[in-house]
């Protein structure tokens, strides 16, 4: 197999843990800041994710440096997507309107 083209499960696998890790902390600050437990929420919420980003990292690279580079990248990539579709999303509560002005 081509050599580049063995590396697109990685790339792809890291967009994955990407939007897991990313959409997750998303999903956090939006449920957290409501919450009456805030800190349980962020807590919680960081030790999952970072388990599951690093096991997957783990998984995927399989002791190859160029698999584990490669899911980085596709990390990266999925981190400015996620920062991208969540720009314009309207934030829940008190927060959208303190931080509406600041824009």
């Amino acid at each position: 197999m081509n050599e580049p083209l063995s590396l697109v499960p990685a790339l792809l696998a890291g967009v994955l843990l990407g939007a897991i890790f990313f959409g997750g902390l998303w999903w956090t600050i939006r449920q957290g800041v409501s919450s009456q437990w805030v800190a349980l929420w962020f807590l919680g919420s960081l030790l999952l994710r970072m388990c599951i980003v690093l096991f997957g990292f783990y998984f995927v690279s399989g002791g190859d440096w160029q698999r584990l580079l490669t899911c980085l990248l596709g990390f990266i990539v999925a981190r400015l997507v996620v920062t991208r579709i969540t720009r314009g999303v309207e934030q829940p509560g008190p927060l959208a309107q303190e931080g509406s002005h600041a824009s």
